[in-house]
């Protein structure tokens, strides 16, 4: 009897050949933006200490008090997957001590991140993410870099239909003045005991609930954007300024709440129009208050973090990558062992200089290569057998018009 397979577990985004060609540039086009912007790498573990989540991302959002993987380790230590790259960052960042040295600290990070929800598309139990983090200044001029940073990643996919949204969280000294009237709103509202206990830890919240009666309800509710102070204001209109001068369009949507308790000032999240109800393919924030909350100094920060899922199936939905965009350059069909050997040289020289190659393996036939060559959807078939050997003369055959020319062995990466 044969043994059952073993399945992937349920919610987790798997990429295999050819898919992963297009995850894979979707996640490099993403990253590159920040690569030269000076951002530099930071590797960070999968699981932290949970009271690193709970201080960091706040005990009252649903990522916390419901999504976290958390389990006891042999130690009986409290340990739980990332659901988020903030706050793991912000722990490195103060206990290598990299904000004692020049400021802005600025990272950029990828990799796979976990939250127990409801698996559906676009929405996984393990999601991968590519973020930054620009630490230690109070400038609203950052705050439009990190903007930008993100937007020049989505523009380097080839994304068009999606928009920015922005709005501004405020300091301490707005936020008290507007919790005040938002309270007194709330009192007036007929809620349930854990919406009340929410809004008891933190009203803003309460924006964030996806409930359609509790969107209504809030529709009514004070916003914090007509509460700032003098500061928080130019702050933020000094960032609409700078967008403005690099030409990065955007939406103003003073009810936006993210899903993150640290979020302070400048807050902002990139929309697409074609991923209906989990349309959100990357977002962030400023962050004044965290590192202090995680044991360092009082030290302001920005950054984002951009869905690579979502922003693959973006491009999908828009058609702007396809797998003919990353199939092979040349498909070279050695005859025999001598061939063999000369093909192996010839792919290795030519993968020197970038150009990439696959070779017909296997001892295969002729036609069998043919259509192994044909199945890759490489550019250009070269067949190299004894008189090719003798002459170092190939016939280049372009696979989609079927026209072949002479080329040197010499001469063929120009050829390509």
């Amino acid at each position: 009897m044969a043994r059952a397979k073993i399945l992937a577990p349920k919610g987790v985004s798997e990429y295999v050949p050819p898919r992963s060609r297009l995850f894979e540039f979707v996640r490099e086009s993403l990253i590159a933006p920040a690569r030269l912007a000076g951002y530099q790498l930071m590797e960070l573990p999968v699981f932290e200490d949970t009271e690193l989540f709970k201080r960091g991302v706040g005990e009252s959002t649903d990522v916390v008090s419901k999504e976290m993987y958390t389990f006891t380790d042999r130690g009986d230590r409290s340990i739980t997957l990332r659901p988020e790259g903030t706050a793991g960052a912000m722990r490195a960042v103060i206990e290598h001590g990299l904000d004692r040295a020049q400021l802005p600290v600025k990272i950029w990070y990828s990799g796979a991140y976990f939250r127990a929800e409801r698996p559906q598309a676009g929405r996984y139990r393990q999601f991968y993410q590519v973020g930054i983090e620009a630490i230690g200044l109070d400038d609203p001029a950052i705050d439009a870099e990190v903007i930008a940073v993100a937007d020049a990643g989505f523009k380097a996919i080839g994304l068009k239909r999606y928009r920015l949204e922005i709005t501004s969280l405020g300091d301490a000294q707005s936020r008290a003045a507007h919790k005040v009237d938002l309270m007194k709103f709330i009192s007036t509202l007929d809620l349930d005991e854990a919406t009340s206990l929410r809004a008891s830890i933190n009203p803003l919240r309460l924006f964030d609930d996806k409930r359609d009666e509790m969107k209504l309800l809030m529709s009514k509710a004070p916003i914090l954007m007509d509460y700032l102070s003098v500061t928080s204001r130019t702050h933020f209109e000094s960032v609409k300024t700078y967008l403005d001068a690099l030409g990065i369009s955007y939406i103003l949507n003073p009810r936006m709440v993210r899903g993150l308790d640290y979020y302070t000032g400048t807050t902002f999240e990139f929309v697409h129009e074609l991923l209906g109800s989990q349309s959100g393919i990357g977002g962030g924030g400023r962050y004044d208050g965290l590192m202090h909350e995680l044991g360092g100094q009082e030290l302001s920060g920005i950054g984002f973090g951009l869905g690579v899922d979502r922003a693959l199936l973006a491009a999908e939905a828009e058609g702007v990558i396809t797998q003919e965009r990353f199939v092979s350059d040349l498909f070279i069909i050695p005859l025999g062992d001598s061939a063999m050997i000369r093909a192996l040289e010839i792919a290795t020289d030519l993968r020197k200089v970038g150009k990439s190659v696959e070779i017909a393996f296997g001892d295969r036939g002729l036609k069998g290569a043919m259509k192994a060559a044909d199945k890759s959807g490489a550019r250009y078939v070269v067949v190299l057998g004894d008189e090719e050997m003798t002459s170092s003369v190939l016939q280049l055959k372009n696979m989609s018009s079927g026209i072949a020319i002479s080329v040197t062995i010499a001469s063929l990466a120009d050829a390509l």
